[in-house]
This record gives C-alpha cells, sequence and structure tokens, in this order.
C-alpha cells in the first residue's frame, strides 16, 4: 500500500473533486465517519458544512484540510467493506479517528485506490499537527496495516501519488455544454490545488496539457473589463471549440479574483521547485551535445520536466516555460534569471556549438591522412552532435566513412 497525504486551505474543492468523480461514475463514497447522519442520507451541502463548522473553531489556522489516497497493487481486489475498514484503522493510527471523514473509492486508474477527504481542527479549536505527518505516522501506520490485512508490501517499490489526469476527449464534449463543465471542472479541480503557479500564462501552461484555456477576453470586451474569466476547451490544434463557461458557474468558483489569491500564494511555494529546474537546465548544458533547444527539451523530459515553447507566427522563439512535475512547479524561464529566458537558452546552445567547433578543428589536425574529401569533411561538420550523441569518435568515424566510401567504389569498378 501507498499512502499519499496533501494538505490545503480549500475543504471546498478536495469534497468537490470528489463529488465530481462520483457524479460522472468514476468513483463512489463508501464511508461517512462522525457524522450525526447515515452516509445514504448525506448531502453535498451536509458533508461539507461539518468541515466548515470545524474551520471556523480556528481561524488561525492556514492548512486546514487533509486529502489522502491509499494505493494499492493492481492484483489486490478488496471490496467495499474491506477499504472502508482499512481507511478506519489508518485514520485512527494517524490520529485523526475522532474527527469527521469521507472515504471514496476511485475507479479512474489501472490500480485499487481510495480517497479520504478530512481536516485537522479538533472539537476544542485545537488543531493536529501536519508537519512531517507522512514520516513521524502515515509510514508505520502503512506498515502495520499491510502486515494487519495481508496487502502487497509498497517496501522498495516507487511510491508516488497514482493519480492519473487525462487530456480532455474533445470528440466527446464539444457538442454539450453540460459535459464541457464536467470534463473541464475534473480538470481544474487537481491542476488548480496541486501546481504552483503565479500568472495566468504559467496556469495555462498546464491546462493546455490537458485541453482546457483559461481566458480573460481582449482587453475591451465585457468580461475583460468586468474581471470576468472564462473557461474553453481545445482542440487538436490548440483551438478553442465548444462553449465557453463562465469561471462562476462551476461551484468551485475558479474566478479570477480567486486565482490572483492562488498567484500571490504560490509565489512563495516556488522556490525548490525553481531551484531544481534552474539545476536541471545547468546540469543539461554540461552536455556539448545540447546545441539545440529541441535537444534540450527531450533531455529535461528525462527529468520529469515539459518545455512549452512560445513562438511568433515566424516561428521566432520568444519564450520558455518550464513545467516540473516532480515539484508541480511551473515557471517562466525569464523569472528564474537571463540564462534561463529564451535567449538564454538559445546562447547557451550557441556556445555548445562553439564548442564543438572547436572539437571538430581538433580533431581534422589529428585525422588520417586519408582524410581529404572536403564533402566528407562538411558532412562531419554539420552532423557533429548526432555523431558524439551516437558515442563515436571523430577519427573512427572518419575511418568508417572512409573504409565504406573505399568498398563502394571498389564494387562500382567491378
Amino acid at each position: 500500500m501507498v499512502a499519499v497525504i496533501k494538505t490545503s486551505s480549500s475543504i471546498r474543492g478536495i469534497l468537490n473533486y470528489n463529488e465530481n468523480k462520483v457524479e460522472i461514475g468514476k468513483a463512489e463514497c463508501i464511508s461517512a465517519v462522525n457524522y450525526p447522519l447515515e452516509l445514504g442520507k448525506l448531502t453535498f451541502t451536509s458533508k461539507l458544512n461539518r468541515f466548515l463548522k470545524l474551520a471556523e473553531l480556528n481561524t488561525n489556522a492556514k492548512r486546514n484540510s487533509v486529502h489522502i489516497s491509499l494505493n494499492f497493487d493492481p492484483s489486490e481486489n478488496h471490496s467495499k467493506e474491506k477499504l472502508a475498514e482499512i481507511a478506519d484503522v489508518y485514520m485512527e493510527k494517524l490520529g485523526f479517528g475522532r474527527q469527521p471523514y469521507l472515504v471514496y473509492q476511485h475507479y479512474d486508474a489501472g490500480h485499487p485506490h481510495c480517497h479520504i477527504v478530512t481536516n485537522n481542527i479538533q472539537r476544542d479549536g485545537k488543531r493536529i499537527d501536519l508537519h512531517l505527518l507522512g514520516v513521524r505516522k502515515s509510514e508505520p501506520a502503512r506498515k502495520e496495516i499491510e502486515e494487519m490485512f495481508g496487502l502487497v508490501k509498497a517496501e522498495g517499490r516507487k511510491q508516488k501519488e497514482q493519480f492519473s489526469l487525462n487530456p480532455i476527449d474533445v470528440g466527446r464534449v464539444q457538442y454539450g455544454k453540460t459535459e464541457s463543465r464536467k470534463a473541464i471542472n475534473s480538470v481544474l479541480n487537481q491542476v488548480l490545488l496541486d501546481y504552483k503557479y503565479s500568472s495566468l500564462p504559467e496556469l495555462n501552461a498546464v491546462l493546455n496539457l490537458y485541453n482546457v484555456h483559461a481566458d480573460r477576453g481582449s482587453e475591451g470586451s465585457r468580461v475583460f473589463k468586468n474581471n470576468g474569466l472564462l473557461y474553453k476547451i481545445l482542440d487538436q490544434n490548440s483551438k478553442p471549440i465548444g462553449v465557453p463557461i463562465k469561471a462562476s458557474e462551476f461551484y468551485s468558483r475558479p474566478t479570477l479574483k480567486f486565482l490572483e489569491e492562488k498567484f500571490r500564494v504560490n509565489e512563495t511555494k516556488k522556490q525548490y521547485g525553481k531551484s531544481h529546474v534552474k539545476n536541471a537546465v545547468r546540469k543539461a548544458f554540461f552536455d556539448e551535445r545540447i546545441t539545440t533547444v529541441k535537444r534540450l527539451s527531450e533531455r529535461l523530459e528525462n527529468e520529469a520536466i515539459h518545455t512549452v515553447l512560445r513562438k511568433s507566427n515566424e516561428g521566432k522563439l520568444y519564450g520558455i516555460t518550464f513545467i516540473d512535475f516532480k515539484t508541480q512547479t511551473v515557471v517562466n524561464g525569464s523569472s528564474l534569471g537571463k540564462e534561463f529566458s529564451a535567449k538564454g537558452i538559445q546562447e547557451s546552445c550557441a556556445m555548445n556549438i562553439l564548442a564543438l567547433e572547436r572539437k571538430y578543428q581538433k580533431s581534422i589536425s589529428t585525422a588520417p591522412e586519408n582524410f581529404q574529401n572536403l564533402e566528407l569533411k562538411e558532412y562531419v561538420k554539420e552532423n557533429l552532435a548526432d555523431i558524439l550523441l551516437r558515442g563515436e569518435k571523430i577519427n573512427d568515424y572518419v575511418s568508417k566513412q572512409f573504409k565504406q566510401k573505399k568498398k563502394r567504389r571498389l564494387y562500382n569498378g567491378i
């Protein structure tokens, strides 16, 4: 079993995420603990109000919501009753046994898993300490529960969150506003809560990966003047399709005002993510074979960093944004410093090209005497980076090419 714990200041957003999954048939609420009513009699409002009333007892707590996922091996097939029992034992060992919490079984991934929604404000107004909760209590609880219930052990396995978020299927939703709202809402509920972005372009860099775009409208439009915000679905060519939906029409109300507050809060949370991106880019350029932005992007993909390139209509690169999936941080290259801007990245590529040129000239001076063919020289020069990527030495490459040419000549002379 793998347990993933996330904290938040928005219990409404977390609850809405899980309830939306229930609405579209991708999840089911299987347990409601420490609620005054039975599960079947609970509405969305009654579920939410139970948490909100506790949160009101301690308004100083900035993070008062907890979202936990318990993930099991694909070979395991647990009943609802067993999942609810596992969740109860886990929450008791975590110190949340007396808190109200909801357990949802999800069906949207290739492995069995459930989500638990709760908060950390107790009836006396005191908060349950969330600092290092995973290390202090979750890990020991996980190991005990694996033994207690005979679960597949997660020790030595890659422990990471198993949420899967796929791009919207534009073919299914482009004809109906209701389906569009559900599809967009599913993406927003995860991206808005999980990622650290500090501007609308940075947020759109992530949303666009899932065929969603947040749009303020043109400067002269009524939407822009009224500080409104529209969410649109994009097709395969990144063009808007279907009917735009106002932010105010979503239950979680992801309005511009809401986002501006997220921008402010996220800016202080991005420092570790920024450092991770900087180190990854600098490390990539230690390799002189990184001579193009495309090669850099491919290298960064190995570090779980996606690059979004912004180009003019003429194809000129003018901006670059990095999406770090490990730290869930979105950052504009220019905000990291000049060397990480589009211009700085291109200059670093040019420096590597010059370094390869020098290696080429040095290699030519020590090449075999038979390496006199100007055409072959130019070919090696133009494809130097590709030759090095294959791990070949230039002299060996030249000798091989010369032998192949010699053989072809002999063959042609027969």
